[in-house]
């Protein structure tokens, strides 16, 4: 096994460290005692809570003095200092190579991949853990309400999302690995479906036990040791029933009714997440008791369906859907609790992915009464017109396209009235452009579910 004290003495150089993952593996490390430091472009809320736990961080370009150096990969404006430190004879990681690494020092490992719900179900099995008393440590790619993108209680077990961006997932060996569904996203890195089927079953390769999704088509293929779903599998949600878009719902094993959970978060994609947790926490041998303490402790997760405040006093949600698939069910959840309309805000992230699912995000987008398509996140990509906000908003007539924040709020003041829900729905900056929006004397008191 792999010993932490490998960077005990001369620390790790995180460059990139106000990334969501970048930070929670930072903070890790500070937690065990291991000195760490980092770069990054820009001042984040990531890189303030760092300095506030005495991590020290460089906005810019820095000169790393440690061995050490782990880098997003997402790093290209750090391209010349990553060249430095390999021509020095530094050790270079990505990130996904150093949470691999990471991962071996712990007993078990518990990982969860899919295109979506990943950071939901990862945050409800640590709840899971977390009311159970179990030693374990999550590691998340989004912010649980409750206790971050971190939460440690001991080194027994490592709960970790695994994302297949770049293949990333499969510098993850695991006890577990949980295969919420296989929608093609990073279109950017995969060919085609096929390339990416061939990715997530490399994946469940490396695992002991696999859990899949069973009404997910492709998933359902992959050899596994459990499976669960809606419609089919071995672990089941059954006689379902929702209060403003919050599920109650029996489990069933293998068509026994075992337990019955409440969740407290919104929309129905979350039992889909509710069982994927139950499943792993049961082969990790948790009783359902236990997993229905758990899963009724859980929250939510920002930008999941969160309740931001109010904007020229209409309702605003917040919810990081950037997929089609994302987009529809948090869409369809949105109108069933709404009284009036849902006024849908949406910011395209990344070219490659909304020239190659475009026909899809219209047919999604078509569904909202006159959407506001705000200029797209580039994220780490060249422009491309194919792909561009202004391209998917000739293709629905009623959208209308908003390049400054000023002109978000004037559009969105104009069409929404009494009754109205503002979602706001993307991956990119559109959280804060929002955030910034919002009325001052508005809180993120809960909408439904969010706390």
């Amino acid at each position: 096994m792999v010993s932490l004290g490998t960077f005990a003495k001369k620390g790790v150089y995180f460059v990139g460290i106000g990334g969501v993952s970048m930070s929670a593996l930072a903070q890790l490390l500070h937690a065990l005692g291991i000195p760490v430091r980092g770069c990054d472009v820009r001042e984040n809320h990531f890189t303030r809570k760092l300095r506030a736990l005495g991590i020290p961080v460089v906005i810019g370009t820095d000169a790393p003095r440690e061995v050490t150096i782990v880098y997003t990969e997402a790093a290209d404006a750090h391209a010349a200092l990553l060249r430095r430190a390999e021509e020095e004879g530094k050790t270079v990681l990505s990130r996904a190579a150093f949470l691999g690494l990471i991962a071996r020092t712990f007993p078990h490992v518990l990982s969860v991949a899919g295109c979506h719900g990943k950071t939901s179900s990862t945050a409800m099995l640590a709840h899971i853990f977390l009311q159970a008393g179990l030693p374990f440590t999550c590691h998340l790619g989004g912010e649980d309400v409750c206790f971050g993108n971190v939460c440690r209680t001991g080194g027994e077990y490592l709960i970790t999302e695994a994302c297949e961006f770049r293949r990333s997932f499969l510098s993850l060996e695991s006890d577990t690995a949980v295969i919420l569904n296989t929608d093609l996203d990073h279109t950017d890195c995969y060919r085609g479906r096929a390339e990416l089927l061939e990715a997530y079953r490399a994946f469940a390769a490396k695992a002991r036990r696999v859990v899949v999704n069973a009404d997910d088509a492709e998933a359902q293929k992959i050899p596994h040791t459990l499976s669960f779903g809606l419609y089919a599998g071995d672990v089941r949600a059954e006689k379902l029933c929702a209060e403003e878009e919050r599920y109650t719902f029996t489990v069933t094993e293998h068509g026994v009714p075992v337990v019955r959970i409440s969740l407290g978060v919104t929309g129905k994609m979350q039992v889909s997440n509710a069982l994927a947790a139950y499943c792993a926490a049961r082969l990790a041998g948790l009783t359902p008791a236990a997993i229905r303490t758990g899963l009724e402790s859980a929250k939510g997760v920002r930008r999941r369906f969160e309740r931001a405040g109010t904007m020229g006093g209409i309702p605003v949600v917040l919810d990081y859907a950037h997929h089609p698939a994302e987009l529809a069910a948090t869409l369809s959840a949105a109108q069933k609790i709404c009284r009036g309309t849902v006024r849908v805000v949406f910011q395209p992230h990344t070219y490659t992915r909304t020239r190659d699912l475009m026909e899809d995000f219209v047919r999604v987008l078509k569904r909202a009464e006159d959407p506001v398509i705000y200029r797209t996140y580039a994220a780490r990509e060249p422009f491309c017109f194919e792909g561009s906000a202004p391209a998917l908003v000739s293709r629905i007539p009623e959208a209308i396209y908003c390049q400054t924040p000023a002109d978000l709020k004037r559009r969105v003041m104009q069409l929404s009235r009494k009754d109205d829900l503002i979602l706001a729905l993307g991956a990119g900056d559109i959280d804060a452009i929002v955030r910034g929006l919002l009325d001052q004397t508005s809180t993120g008191t809960p909408f439904c579910s969010q706390a």
